[in-house]
């Protein structure tokens, strides 16, 4: 009888599993990098439980953007988000941008370039309600990441793209913008 109850168990569970909507099964990531980043809500399976971070591509100062790793000690995952004028401008590399510069470029659409005020390319709306970061161009598209983890020395990265909101689930579009007084 014992094995029949935990094999009852164990189909209840999975099944309630299933049957909850998917940001109940959300994981929220270890932040532990100090500054102003902006990362997704949700851990999505990165692995280290450090979140994925708006981050340069290579070391250092890059021309191109991805998800990375929220490193510890990193200071090209600083980014904050400026309501007034919708950017999205790192900390580290005063003067510097995101932008979604190769809207054809599948794999690297966004970059890190010359803020540039009359750039729509570099205008971004943050909904601090449903926390999804839009392209101000085009509020139905979101910034997310890609479903496919690569390997970035010991940390792990995915593309950053843009997407329709309404084709994503909430893992994929949830930011939040964390300043660096918090």
């Amino acid at each position: 009888m014992t094995n029949f109850t935990s094999i009852c168990t164990a189909m209840f569970t999975a099944s309630v599993g299933l049957a909850l909507p998917q940001n109940a099964l959300a994981q929220a990531p270890n932040i532990q990098t100090k500054g102003a980043i902006i990362h997704l809500a949700d851990n999505l399976n990165e692995e280290a439980m450090l979140g994925w971070c708006i981050d340069t591509q290579g070391r250092g100062l890059g021309e191109l953007l991805h998800a990375h790793s929220c490193k510890p000690n990193g200071d090209d995952v600083l980014f904050s988000y400026e309501e007034t004028s919708s950017w999205i401008e790192s900390v580290t590399y005063e003067g510097r941008c995101m932008a979604y510069n190769a809207p054809d470029n599948a794999a690297t659409p966004f970059g890190l370039v010359t803020c540039d005020e009359t750039d729509p390319a570099q205008k971004f709306a943050y909904d601090a309600a449903s926390m999804e970061l839009h392209l101000a161009s085009q509020p139905s598209q979101c910034v997310t990441v890609a479903a496919t983890i690569d390997n970035a020395g010991p940390y792990q990265s995915r593309h950053l793209l843009a997407a329709p909101c309404a084709d994503l689930k909430s893992e994929f579009k949830q930011w939040v913008v964390k300043e660096a007084s918090e």
